[in-house]
C-alpha cells in the first residue's frame, strides 16, 4: 500500500507515458514461422498452424528384482504437417545409461547398460532391418516409405532394457521393492513448424519436449505390487482386492484426508488380486508423456478437492510413501492445498487432470499427473518442493512448451507458483528460492540473457535463467498490472495455447493482447538484454514538513522499489513502486513526502527484488 503521508509525484509523472513500444528482436528462423503463417503477431496460432500427434498402446512387464523392463508398443503416428516425411525421429531416453552415450550428468559404472534392445520393429507391418535404423545415444532415425501430409504410419515394437539402480536421473529404483519408472518406451520426437525434427539429444540436464498424444498403458508386476501412473486406472476391480476400489471411490467424492493402504493392510498382504502377476491398465488422452511407479511396501494416503465450481469436477490427490519418511505424512495435505490454490488463486485455472500422485522417490521431478519427490527433513523445503513440482502440471504439460530449448517457460512459472503458494500452505513462509543465486552471478560472465537457449547453457547460468530470473519477470509484471489484469492476460495465453506448442513470442504477444498493454519495453529489458539489477538510496534531504528521497537505478534491469521508512516517533511507512516507474528509461526516482516526522532509517529492497550491491540500500540518520 502507498503511504498516505507522501505525494506520489512519480506516479503522476509516469502515468501520462503512452510511448509506443517497438517490436521484440526475433531470430530469422523464428521469423520464418510467422512469415509462413503458423504463428501470428497477435499471439494467436497462425491460420497455418499445425502439430503432429500419435496414439500409443504400451504394455510393459516390470520385474522389480532384476529391474528388467520388457515392453511391446504400437504407435499410430499422424502427420498433420504440410511436409512429406521420409524418416521418423525417435527418442530412446533409457539410452542415457548406455555405455558410450553422451551425457552431462554422472552415472555410476554399475548403472551403465547396453541400453534399449529391440527384438521386433515393424513399420506398417513390414520388418525394419537395422540398416534402416540409426541410433546415436538417445536419438534414433528410422527410414520409412514417404509419409504424405495427412497420412499416418503404424509402428510395432518389442524392446527391453534394465532400469538403473542408482545414478538417479529422474527415474530408477528408489529402494528394494519401490521404483519410479519414467521415459521407459521408445517415443517419436516432435516434428514442428520451427525446427522440423527435434534433434536435441537428451543429456540428463535439459528437460523434455513431447507431442500431445493418447496413451494406453498396461503394467504387469508381481503380486503384492501396486502401480500408480499417468492416466485413469481402468481395471481397479481386477487388480485390487475387494474394498480398496470402494475406498478410492469414496475419496473422490469428498474433501476428507483418507487412507487407502496403511501398514496394517501391508502386513496382511491382501491388497492386490491373488495372481502370480497382475496387469494394471491405464488410459490418458491428450497428454505429453506417461510415467508409472511401483511398490510393495508403501502406504497410500488420498484426498480430493473440487477444482471447477462450474462443473463440480474434482481432482483426487495421492501421497504414496515409505512410512519411515515422516515428512511425507504432511505431503498429502500440502499437495491438496496446492491443487486447490492453483484452481482458485494462482493461476486461478481449474486443475486440468483427474488425479495427481506424489510418489516418495529419489528425485525432484514432474510428469503428467505424477510427481517423483525425494523425502526431506526441513518442513519449508518439503512444502516448496511439493508445490513447485505440482505446479508444473500447467507448465509444461497443459501448455506443451519446449523445455529443452526454453527451460524458463516452465521452470519460471513453477518458481513463481512456489513463491505464491507456499505462504498459503504455511503463512510463516517467505519463499525466495533462487533470488540470492541470481544476485551472486548477475553481471558476471556466466550471466546470460534469459532468451539464451537452454541447450547453450549449463551450471549457474542455466539455473538462474530457468528459475529465478523469469519468475521475477512474471512477478514484476503481475505487480505492475495488478492481479485482475495480469490474470486476464495469463488466461488468454492459457486458453489460446493449452494443448499446443507455444514459443516465447507466443507468450509475449498473448500477454500484450490479453491485457491490452504493450509490455515489450519490459520483455526486452528483462528477457533479451544484458544488465544487472542495482538500486541505491542516493540522497535524502529533510526540511520542515517536507522530505525528499532520491532512489537511483544504477543497473539496467528494471525492478520494483520498496522502501521501509522508520520515523523518530517509532512509526514505519512502506512505499512501493512497480517496475513501471522505469519504463521511460529514466535512472532516478524522486519521492517527496509531506510529514512533520523526522526520518531515522530507510531500508530499500524486497524479498523477490534482486540487487547486486546492497551496501547503498540503507540510510541511517547520523
Amino acid at each position: 500500500m502507498l503511504s498516505k503521508v507522501f505525494l506520489p509525484l512519480a506516479l503522476i509523472l509516469f502515468a501520462s507515458d503512452v510511448m509506443a513500444q517497438g517490436g521484440l528482436p526475433m531470430p530469422r528462423n523464428l521469423q520464418a514461422a510467422f512469415d509462413k503463417g503458423t504463428r501470428s503477431h497477435d499471439g494467436m496460432p497462425g491460420k497455418m498452424y499445425w502439430q503432429n500427434s500419435a496414439d500409443y498402446d504400451i504394455s510393459v512387464e516390470f520385474d522389480p528384482t532384476t529391474r528388467l523392463i520388457a515392453g511391446t508398443e504400437s504407435i499410430v503416428y499422424y502427420n498433420n504437417s504440410p511436409d512429406t516425411l521420409r524418416e521418423i525421429a525417435f527418442f530412446l531416453y533409457p539410452n542415457l545409461y548406455r555405455k558410450g552415450s553422451r551425457r552431462m550428468m554422472a552415472v555410476r559404472p554399475d548403472d551403465l547398460s547396453d541400453g534399449i534392445q529391440f527384438s521386433r520393429f515393424l513399420v506398417n507391418g513390414e520388418p525394419q532391418q537395422n540398416i534402416n535404423r540409426r541410433a546415436n545415444g538417445t536419438n534414433m532415425r528410422v527410414r520409412i516409405n514417404p509419409l504424405a501430409p495427412g497420412a499416418s504410419a503404424r509402428f510395432e515394437i518389442d524392446y527391453s532394457y534394465v532400469l538403473n539402480k542408482g545414478s538417479h536421473i529422474r527415474t530408477g529404483e528408489v529402494e528394494e521393492g519401490a521404483s519410479f519408472v519414467a521415459y521407459f518406451f521408445p517415443r517419436i520426437a516432435v516434428y514442428d513448424d520451427i525446427d522440423g525434427w527435434n534433434n536435441n539429444p537428451y543429456l540428463g540436464t535439459q528437460e523434455f519436449y513431447n507431442d500431445f498424444c493418447n496413451f494406453k498403458l498396461a503394467v504387469k508386476v508381481p503380486t503384492d505390487f501396486l502401480v500408480w501412473a499417468t492416466g485413469d486406472l481402468l481395471n481397479c476391480d481386477e487388480v485390487l482386492a475387494p474394498g480398496y476400489c470402494e475406498r478410492l471411490k469414496m475419496v473422490e467424492q469428498n474433501d476428507a484426508l483418507a487412507t487407502i493402504v496403511d501398514t496394517v493392510d501391508l502386513k496382511a498382504g491382501n491388497i492386490t488380486a491373488k495372481n502370480d502377476k497382475n496387469t494394471f491398465r491405464f488410459e490418458a488422452r491428450h497428454v505429453t508423456d506417461v510415467a508409472f511407479a511401483v511398490s510393495n511396501h508403501y502406504i497410500w494416503k488420498s484426498s480430493s478437492v473440487k477444482v471447477d465450481p462450474a462443473s463440480g469436477r474434482r481432482t483426487r490427490v495421492d501421497a504414496v510413501f515409505n512410512p519411515k519418511h515422516l515428512d511425507y505424512f504432511l505431503v498429502l495435505e500440502d499437495a491438496r492445498k496446492t491443487v486447490e490454490a492453483m484452481s482458485y488463486v494462482f493461476p486461478k485455472w481449474p486443475f486440468p487432470y483427474a488425479h495427481e500422485t506424489v510418489f516418495d522417490g529419489l528425485d525432484q521431478m514432474e510428469y503428467p499427473m505424477m510427481v517423483n519427490d525425494n523425502p526431506v527433513e526441513d518442513r519449508a523445503e518439503s512444502i516448496e518442493l511439493t508445490d513447485h513440482e505440482i505446479f508444473h502440471t500447467m507448465f509444461p504439460f497443459y501448455m506443451g512448451t519446449n523445455e529443452t530449448k526454453y527451460g524458463w517457460m516452465d521452470e519460471g512459472w513453477a518458481t513463481i507458483g512456489e513463491w505464491l503458494i507456499s505462504p498459503i500452505i504455511d503463512t510463516t513462509l517467505v519463499d525466495t528460492y533462487g533470488v540470492s543465486g541470481y544476485e551472486r552471478v548477475a553481471g558476471t560472465e556466466t550471466d546470460l540473457p534469459v532468451m539464451t537457449l537452454t541447450t547453450h547453457q549449463s551450471g549457474a547460468a542455466m539455473f538462474v535463467n530457468s528459475y529465478p530470473k523469469p519468475a521475477m519477470g512474471y512477478l514484476f509484471v503481475k505487480d505492475m498490472l495488478g492481479d485482475e489484469l495480469f490474470l486476464k492476460g495469463l488466461h488468454h495465453y492459457i486458453r489460446t495455447w493449452n494443448g499446443k506448442h507455444p514459443i516465447p513470442y507466443d507468450f509475449f504477444n498473448c500477454m500484450n493482447a490479453g491485457t491490452g498493454v504493450d509490455l515489450n519495453w519490459f520483455w526486452k529489458r528483462w528477457f533479451f538484454d544484458d544488465g544487472v539489477p542495482d538500486l541505491a538510496i542516493s540522497n535524502v534531504t529533510e526540511q520542515v514538513g517536507k522530505k525528499k528521497i532520491l532512489v537511483e537505478s544504477k543497473g539496467e534491469k528494471p525492478v520494483p522499489v520498496d522502501l521501509a521508512i522508520k520515523f523518530d516517533d517509532g512509526s514505519t511507512e512502506h512505499i512501493h513502486y512497480s517496475i513501471e516507474i522505469w519504463k521511460r528509461g529514466n535512472r532516478t526516482l524522486e519521492i517527496e513526502m509531506q510529514t512533520e516526522k523526522n526520518i531515522e532509517e530507510i531500508l530499500l529492497g524486497g524479498p523477490h527484488t534482486p540487487d547486486i550491491d546492497k551496501s547503498n540500500n540503507v540510510y541511517r540518520k547520523k
